[in-house]
């Protein structure tokens, strides 16, 4: 909490949505604004917390990621294939691209030869600031721009055997391991009020690098796997 008391002339950090970016929830699904006012991590919680008491458990956040499986998992084989990845990057999520030359907006076609020319490649998925994004998240890459864990692509760090397949096993687990992430103090439960706290924090920490470049974000999670 220093990090957001330490900046009293600062404008308040806001924890609602932004036109600019979704929020992706800690399985990667991008919860996007509605309105100006609109809390999407409330969104996701809510959507989260199956019998609404409040809390998230480690349960509900796993049958919360076999839903989201569901949903990636579009020929229904129980695994998320490279093809359905590579949907997931393209039309369910692209604002995780590190490119804002291949990121594109939900439906938007693809460009013909987006994977010809691999040297080409290479030099596009060089992170550039996105319309509206501001400074402060300059270099951080993907989803860890928009999320309460400092993971660029969040459905493929669930692939823990890096056999570029995930299996609905793989993704509950990472699921469990995501919540174990967020329940820092062990209360075995996860709290809105306790995850806003964690995600002004975060917000707090990457408002301080306009002027720290040096300051480190508070946020852990698990590398992407870069075999694919």
């Amino acid at each position: 909490m220093l990090l957001v008391a330490a900046a009293p002339a600062e404008r308040p950090i806001n924890v609602v949505g932004h036109a600019w970016a979704p929020f992706i929830s800690p399985m990667g699904e991008p919860f996007r604004a509605r309105t100006a006012t609109d809390d999407t991590l409330a969104r996701w919680f809510d959507q989260a917390d199956r019998n609404h008491d409040g809390q998230i458990t480690p349960g509900e956040m796993q049958a919360d990621a076999d839903r989201f499986f569901a949903t990636l998992d579009s020929d229904g084989d129980g695994e998320i294939g490279p093809e359905e990845l590579i949907h997931y990057e393209w039309e369910l999520a692209p604002d995780i691209q590190l490119s804002s030359r291949l990121r594109r907006r939900p439906g938007e076609a693809a460009p013909a030869k987006a994977a010809e020319d691999g040297e080409q490649l290479a030099k596009d998925r060089r992170y550039r600031r996105g319309d509206g994004e501001p400074d402060s998240l300059s270099g951080l890459q993907g989803a860890a721009r928009y999320g309460l864990l400092n993971m660029p692509e969040p459905v493929a760090a669930a692939d823990a055997d890096f056999n570029r397949t995930i299996s609905r096993t793989e993704f509950q687990q990472a699921a469990l391991a995501r919540f174990q992430l967020l329940d820092s103090d062990r209360r075995g439960a996860l709290t809105l009020d306790a995850l806003q706290a964690k995600w002004t924090i975060v917000l707090g920490t990457l408002h301080q690098r306009k002027r720290q470049k040096e300051s480190v974000d508070p946020r852990v999670a698990v590398p992407v796997p870069l075999d694919r």
